[in-house]
């Protein structure tokens, strides 16, 4: 099933659909440096495979994805070993270094993962929070467990302005964005089937299976009409400015890098408590609250 330390790679449906699972359980499956190349490494296997039609992005354990590894001893080793560490900006110092290595392994990573050549579907539970909301995001349509929910809490924790990869207006709608970043509020998976981010919601014992008969369903449909249809929507969400606004974005998020390396005098890239008491500590942050029209706190969610 699998070449990787940190996914599993499965061919289904006599090879017509593959589903990729990441697979760090026991960090929430935390992005680190080495699963995030083994992802594209599978993307790619898949999209040279001219038997694979439909391509199924889930995770092990009890959620998709917490977001970008913040300190594992994994990911705390890679930033002295990992032969990426030292290409793509690696060796250069102070903020060129950050932005290159993120434009690298966060930014162009997930456009490419946007634009294979192939439909991709995020198989999504849990809680899927920050970085986590790439992956999804990335992928052509997003099936979730009926216990999914959805949040970035980078601005109130991080005291970033979300994440590299930046289609929160896109997916949330630009009010609805401000009104979660600024908070840290989370959707439920009926919510984000409302907005049309999510394509179907499963019971979370049925996920599996359901995601795969989905994936089945599509993978009967003509490779060219397939490739057509995403490469229409996607070419007028370009049209629309969605990688320009990304492009524009991924460098504000640069400047909200710098200004926390400056905030520290070079200790940190963002923001902790000890520079911003508005900012919560993602330690020992409380659970994330859940938006809800009438209520200014929101309810606590695990």
């Amino acid at each position: 099933m699998s070449d990787y330390d940190f996914i599993t790679y499965e061919q289904l449906d006599g090879g017509r659909v593959v589903r990729i699972l990441l697979d760090r359980p026991d960090t929430r499956n935390a992005q680190n440096r080495g699963l995030l190349v083994e992802l594209d490494d599978g993307f790619l296997r898949a999209e040279r495979d001219d038997d694979v039609r439909v391509v199924i992005l889930g995770g092990n354990g009890p959620m998709f994805s917490s977001g970008h590894d913040m300190g594992s001893s994994v990911a705390r080793e890679e930033f002295a070993s990992h032969p990426t560490r030292f290409i793509h900006g690696g060796s250069r110092a102070g903020a060129e270094r950050m932005m290159l290595q993120e434009w690298h392994y966060y930014f162009q990573n997930t456009l490419r993962w946007r634009n294979l050549r192939k439909i991709t579907i995020a198989q999504v539970h849990g809680p899927v929070f920050s970085a986590g909301l790439m992956l999804a995001w990335c992928c052509d349509l997003i099936v979730a467990a009926d216990d999914t929910t959805f949040a970035d809490v980078v601005g109130t924790r991080l005291g970033m302005a979300g994440v590299e990869y930046f289609a929160h207006p896109w997916e949330f709608g630009p009010r609805k964005t401000k009104e979660l970043m600024l908070t840290g509020d989370s959707l439920d998976a009926d919510e984000a089937h409302r907005l049309g981010m999510v394509s179907k919601v499963f019971p979370r014992d049925e996920l599996f299976d359901r995601t795969v008969e989905f994936a089945e369903r599509i993978a009967v449909v003509p490779t060219m009409a397939a490739m057509l249809v995403k490469e229409s929507v996607n070419q007028t969400m370009d049209s629309m400015g969605f990688t320009n606004a990304l492009q524009s974005c991924f460098s504000i998020h640069q400047l909200n890098h710098a200004h926390w390396a400056s905030m520290s005098n070079g200790k940190r890239q963002v923001g902790f408590a000890e520079f911003d008491e508005g900012i919560q500590d993602w330690r020992t942050a409380p659970p994330v609250q859940a938006a809800q029209k009438s209520a200014v706190g929101g309810a606590a969610q695990g």
